[in-house]
């Protein structure tokens, strides 16, 4: 037998596994948002015992994925901006086709009285 106990060795060849908490801290976002997006399997992760957990290779895939770059086009940023928030505008509804909001059930209750 080895002077090693059992833990030292598996200490030191398995990765260490990160918490979907540990994560979301480095991540500056919440833990319930690394845990939905596992689920929904957007992110890299491995499931142990039915817990999501994370190796570091996993935190760089994740940071990868969700990187965004400038684009190379030539407008200047606030001129992109303002384009894509038009494009993002409905066009204008028929009239026949407008929602209209319900009355509030206190404003049927006090008619009935």
């Amino acid at each position: 037998m080895t002077s090693h106990s059992r833990h030292s060795v598996t200490a030191v060849t398995l990765p260490y596994l990160f918490r979907p908490a540990e994560i979301a801290e480095a991540l500056g976002c919440s833990e319930w948002w690394v845990k939905e997006q596992a689920r929904k399997r957007r992110i890299p992760f491995t499931r142990l015992g039915g817990a999501y957990r994370f190796t570091a290779e996993h935190v760089d895939e994740i940071v990868r994925v969700f990187e965004e770059r400038p684009s190379r086009g030539t407008e200047s940023p606030p001129e992109a901006a303002q384009g894509a928030r038009s494009q993002r505008r409905p066009q204008t509804v028929p009239t026949g086709l407008r929602l209209r909001a319900k009355r509030p059930r206190r404003a049927v209750a006090f008619a009935a009285v």
